[in-house]
């Protein structure tokens, strides 16, 4: 499976935005600054993000984002789905498919291509917003990534 830069950069975004929305909304240009990412896909990335219910945006000259819901409550799957849509790196048309496959009945591989699919949609659910911003200010205390933020 490989991620695309939705993907990658929209995670980082939204970890970005958990860390720093605590106490007040951030906006999309302090997590373009300390993240280094252009304002323009961040936008991008935010109206998917927004749509899928994970963030919400806050009108007004303090205004910006905010997490829809606890970080404990937000997937790294989740966000990867909805920026990435599905994440499965094999579709096997035995399972998806109302026809079905033709070699179904005989194939063994649908097994394996099933196990890998649930195995990385199960790792992704387990892994929490909260716990990817605790090792963030483990390893990174101060909150400076690439820049300060007149913001915070």
């Amino acid at each position: 499976m490989k991620l695309s830069t939705k993907g990658k950069y929209g995670l980082r975004a939204i970890i970005d935005l958990a860390r720093f929305s605590e106490k007040e909304p951030v906006s999309i240009g302090c997590i373009a600054m300390r993240q280094k990412l252009s304002e323009r896909y961040l936008e991008q990335l935010f109206a998917l993000l927004k749509k899928a219910g994970l963030v919400k945006s806050i009108r007004g000259a303090s205004g910006g984002y905010v997490l829809a819901r606890d970080a404990s409550e937000i997937s790294v799957g989740d966000v990867l789905r909805a920026l990435e849509g599905n994440l499965e790196p094999v579709r096997c048309a035995a399972f998806y498919s109302e026809e079905g496959c033709m070699a179904s009945d005989e194939c063994v591989t649908k097994y394996v291509w099933q196990k890998i699919n649930d195995s990385i949609n199960k790792t992704v659910n387990e892994i929490k917003l909260d716990e990817l911003v605790k090792e963030s200010k483990e390893l990174n205390p101060e909150g400076v990534i690439h820049g300060e933020c007149s913001q915070q």
